[in-house]
């Protein structure tokens, strides 16, 4: 498994240089729609199969009626929505804290000897919020702003902190690597960089869309394939059978809420809105899953 992550993840670092000779051009495009269904497609998938634990959580918990997990799923995800509307910067900010942990402790599920605490994960994983902010900040900021945060007069954006945070986010990399395999330290360093390649020649919503699609979620996807069966081939199938249902009924959603916001503001805002409150709304229900049963395991 980890090989096949390092082969792909040198694959995508590869391919992400290549497109310097094309530097402003990519700089200057979102390409929004495209972000747009790459995240429904593939973004959103690697969740998909929250349904399967649930049945495994209410096992757990000596439930015997599946509907109560997808009750409190949905009510919890709508919850998150109702806050962001409510209170957008401080809903915003948690989120951007929990996202850093959630990246962070994914992307280093690899890792054998993995005892990092709380605070290096998510230092670990603000890369991906850092990086845009610090080498493209103009356009990073108009996202923020299309998502009722305003971060213009923050200190938090002045450049000396961001490289602060940006080396500390290299040494955390650096601590969770220790005591383990070259190959797992590659991986680690390599998903470093190609994050702050990514940010610099790329426009920062799709250099997130390239992130979080090709390689976090295809991380997490194969660590589930694997777990399907031991076989990737018919793991993979097995996987696409059982993510399909809660991916087209996502996406769907995803749909209709873009259409409807399409007729109040721009077509810009309006994707900027649905995938970052959609993906805070699955994001916040998917880790409480995870963190139930893993302190089920331990």
């Amino acid at each position: 498994m980890t090989n096949t992550i390092n082969y792909y993840h040198s694959l995508v670092f590869f391919i992400s240089c290549i497109f310097f000779s094309s530097f402003e051009y990519l700089r200057s495009n979102s390409f929004i729609l495209i972000c747009f269904f790459l995240i429904l497609i593939l973004g959103v998938s690697h969740g998909a199969l929250d349904n399967i634990k649930g049945k495994k959580l209410i096992k757990i918990y000596k439930i015997k009626n599946i509907t109560y997990f997808y009750l409190i799923y949905i009510l919890f995800g709508l919850s998150i929505i109702s806050l962001w509307i409510l209170f957008p910067r401080s809903l915003l900010l948690l989120f951007l804290i929990v996202a850093s942990y959630h990246f962070g402790k994914e992307d280093s599920e690899f890792i054998h000897k993995n005892k990092a605490n709380f605070f290096l994960i998510t230092l670990k994983g603000s890369i991906i919020i850092i990086s845009p902010l610090l080498f493209n900040q103009d356009k990073t900021l108009k996202i923020f702003s299309s998502i009722n945060f305003d971060l213009s007069n923050s200190l938090f954006i002045q450049s000396e902190l961001l490289v602060l945070m940006l080396i500390l986010s290299f040494i955390s990399n650096l601590i969770i690597s220790l005591n383990n395999s070259y190959d797992e330290k590659s991986i680690l360093f390599m998903d470093f960089f190609s994050i702050v390649t990514l940010n610099i020649f790329f426009n920062p919503l799709f250099a997130f869309t390239i992130y979080f699609c090709f390689l976090h979620s295809f991380r997490h996807s194969i660590k589930l394939i694997f777990k399907l069966n031991k076989n990737f081939k018919k793991g993979i199938f097995l996987f696409i059978k059982k993510a399909l249902p809660l991916t087209v009924l996502t996406g769907v959603i995803f749909l209709v809420s873009l259409i409807f916001l399409q007729s109040e503001i721009t077509l810009n805002e309006s994707v900027n809105m649905v995938i970052f409150i959609g993906l805070a709304s699955l994001t916040f229900p998917h880790i409480l899953v995870e963190y139930f049963i893993e302190k089920h395991e331990k």
